[in-house]
Order: structure tokens, then C-alpha cells, then sequence
């Protein structure tokens, strides 16, 4: 089983502490990001820009999160997560202000892209999830995980119609500089996750390095399975969440039932992920994982199947709300259960490099076909696909906790 340092442990955060911040910091940088598909008409015909132009902004945006990730990740685990969480919050608001008052595609790729991108890997899962699973006991973590999702998710239902109800009486521009205020409150929020292990900069002793972390990591086939698996995750939640207003709008609905929907993918992940993260204490989570993706699958076919109208709409937006980011507290506590939470930010890093480029090929491909076929009908289908596929990776996961020994661990003796 993964051994705990031998040194005494620091004191814990209490649970409260770190589930009320670190849910009010998810609920504010995870909600504005949900509704960045809200800008992208109005930007696109404002700028004179194509719907590729915006959607290989975001797809940066998605793929950058992930890159950066990684390094956040490495900096929470050695030196805390709060100081992450104070320099994303501030890249954050720049790169919304950016957003804003970009006036070519290369500013908005850069500002709307790169910044905002690395600024979301320092306000989200990866750095919040690590905290949890350092602070929180293990018989607790995966509840504790859906408590935080479920955050982000209320963050989604909270922030959609807000940004919605900006965008229409404010201007696109002003709602964006509105924002870039609003999110520099994840700044006093962070001191409530300040780690007593990492007082004056100093990480608690480690039986790994980080590159024999990763050297493990990597090298162990259920890792390998969860990355492919959550690559998956990212390119269909990113596919509908940022082009599912377009295509609603494409079709002859308003734009009131596009942030309806969004709003309602929110308001439902609330109870997906809180029960996911609960249902991870009891179920084996490979399964539960198995079956987020094959109903996800099924519940795409039957909405493109079913002639589309605003109540169509709603229902598949409870449901695939539902579904929607309840990957993630599985996901999480069980490479938390497998390798234990001494490089937890790290490796999730890494498990959410891979949902980031799925999210990078979903919300590109969804512009680039469109702007081909007049139509997002292909990247529906792929996504179906890809649900099937990630089911059937999940289910030969093992869950139980590595087993190192001293000839595995001989060059960190």
C-alpha cells in the first residue's frame, strides 16, 4: 500500500474549512469558464470573425489549462496550493480583461487562449483536489471530491444566466471587464486553504521523487486507461458546452433556451457529482465510470434521434447534466487510492492534460467542421463513439493501492 512519510504529520485544515473554500474558489473560476460559449456569437460577428476563429481560441484555452496544469500541480505539492491559487486568480482576471479588449485573433488567441488557460489550472481541480486529499481522511475523500464538483457545477447553474443576463444589458466587453473583478475574489479565499504542512515554503518529506512518481504513474496500465479515458470526458463536456448555443441557434431556438440549458447541465451536475463522489465510497469506481460514459453516450443518440424543441433541449440538459462532470471525483480518488496523495496535484495534472486535449480536438473540430459541412452532425457522432470507447476502457481498472517495495523504491533510499 502507499506508505506516509514516517515523520510526524503537520495538523489538518478542518473538513469545513477546506470544503467551504474550496468550493466557493471552483464555483467562481469553473463558472465564468462554463460560459464562454455564450461570447461566441456575439464576439465573432462584433470582430468580424469566423466561428474557428473563436473556437481555436478556446481550444488553446483547453489545451493550455492542461500544460500548465501539470506545473501547477508540481507547485501545490511543493510549496502549497494557496500561493497557486492567489497567482491563477490574478492571471485569471487579465486574461478576461484581455478578452475583452482584444481587437485581433492572434491577441484573442493569446489573452482568450494561453492566459486564461493557465490560469484555470491554477484555480481548479487539480490544485483544490489536492488539498482535499491531503487534508481530508481517506474514508471521507471521495465525498469530499463530489462536495467540490458539485460546487463547480453549481458555479455552472450560478454563473450562466448571470453572464447571460451581463452580455445583454452590459455589452460582451463590459461583461468580460465585470468578471475580471469578480474572479479576484478566489484571492482572500485561497488563505483558507494555506496547508500547515507547508509553512515558509517547505513541502512535507516524501518517500518519491517526482520523477519516480511519474516513472510509476506511467508505467502502470490502469493510469494509462484513466488518461485515455478522460480524454474522452474532455472532448465531448467541451464539444456541447461551448457549440450547443450555436447549434441550438442554428436550429431556430433562442438564445434564452441556450442558457437555460447550460444552466440546467449546472444545476443537475450538482447532484451527478455529489452522488458520484458518494457512491465512490461503496461502489467500486471503475464502474461508476463505465457507466457515466455509456450513458452519455446513449442520451447524445437519443437527443440528435428526437425532433429537437426547447423541451428537448432541457430534458437532455437535466440529463447529460447528470452525467456531466461526475468523472471527476471517481477519477481523482481513485488514482489518489492508487498511489496515494503525497504527488496527488501532479498526477492529476497529468490525468487532466489528457482531458484537455480531448476538449482541445472537441471544441476545434466542432468550429473547423462546422465551418466545412455547415454542420456539427460529424462531431455529434464522434462523440457517441468515443462514449462507447471510454466505457470499455474503464471497466479493467484496478482500484487497489500500489504495492511498493525497496527494490522500487532503491534510488529514493
Amino acid at each position: 500500500m502507499p506508505s506516509t512519510p514516517s515523520l510526524s504529520a503537520p495538523p489538518r485544515l478542518s473538513a469545513a474549512q477546506v470544503l467551504v473554500c474550496g468550493a466557493m474558489i471552483v464555483t467562481l473560476s469553473m463558472g465564468i469558464r462554463h460560459g464562454f460559449g455564450l461570447w461566441l456569437q456575439p464576439i465573432t460577428q462584433a470582430q468580424g470573425w469566423t466561428r474557428e476563429t473563436f473556437s481555436f481560441a478556446l481550444a488553446i484555452q483547453n489545451l493550455s489549462w492542461g500544460i500548465f496544469g501539470i506545473f501547477a500541480g508540481m507547485a501545490a505539492d511543493r510549496f502549497g496550493a494557496s500561493r497557486v491559487l492567489v497567482v491563477g486568480a490574478v492571471a485569471y482576471a487579465l486574461g478576461l480583461a484581455g478578452m475583452a479588449l482584444s481587437t485581433t485573433s492572434l491577441g484573442f488567441a493569446m489573452t482568450t487562449g494561453v492566459l486564461i488557460g493557465a490560469a484555470q489550472a491554477g484555480t481548479t481541480y487539480a490544485v483544490v483536489y489536492g488539498v482535499i486529499g491531503r487534508q481530508i481522511p481517506a474514508e471521507k475523500r471521495s465525498w469530499a471530491m463530489g462536495v467540490a464538483a458539485a460546487a463547480g457545477s453549481f458555479g455552472q447553474f450560478l454563473m450562466v444566466p448571470v453572464e447571460g443576463w451581463l452580455i445583454g444589458n452590459l455589452g460582451w466587453q463590459q461583461a468580460l471587464l465585470v468578471l475580471s473583478v469578480v474572479v479576484l475574489l478566489i484571492t482572500p479565499l485561497a488563505f483558507g486553504l494555506r496547508e500547515p504542512g507547508f509553512a515558509a515554503g517547505q513541502a512535507p518529506v516524501r518517500e518519491q521523487t517526482i520523477g519516480q512518481a511519474l516513472r510509476e504513474a506511467f508505467r502502470y496500465r490502469s493510469f494509462q486507461l484513466l488518461l485515455a479515458g478522460y480524454f474522452v470526458c474532455g472532448f465531448q463536456v467541451v464539444f456541447i458546452g461551448v457549440h450547443m448555443p450555436s447549434y441550438l441557434k442554428d436550429n431556430g431556438l433562442s438564445p434564452q433556451v441556450a442558457s437555460y440549458a447550460l444552466a440546467l447541465i449546472g444545476l443537475f451536475n450538482v447532484i451527478g457529482t455529489y452522488a458520484a463522489g458518494a457512491l465512490g465510497q461503496r461502489l467500486a469506481k471503475r464502474h461508476i465510470l463505465a457507466f457515466i460514459y455509456f450513458a452519455r453516450a446513449i442520451v447524445i443518440s437519443v437527443f440528435l434521434i428526437v425532433p429537437l424543441s426547447p423541451m428537448s433541449v432541457y430534458v437532455f440538459s437535466a440529463v447529460m447534466g447528470v452525467l456531466w462532470l461526475s468523472t471527476v471525483p471517481p477519477t481523482n480518488a481513485v488514482v489518489a487510492q492508487i498511489f496515494g496523495v503525497a504527488h496527488m496535484s501532479m498526477l492529476g495534472g497529468f490525468i487532466f492534460f489528457s482531458h484537455q486535449i480531448g476538449s482541445f480536438l472537441g471544441v476545434w473540430l466542432g468550429g473547423v467542421l462546422y465551418d466545412q459541412t455547415g454542420s456539427y452532425n460529424i462531431v455529434w457522432y464522434l462523440s457517441i463513439a468515443l462514449g462507447v470507447f471510454a466505457g470499455l476502457i474503464n471497466l479493467p481498472v484496478r482500484e487497489t493501492p500500489i504495492v511498493r517495495g525497496p527494490q522500487r523504491m532503491g534510488a529514493a533510499a
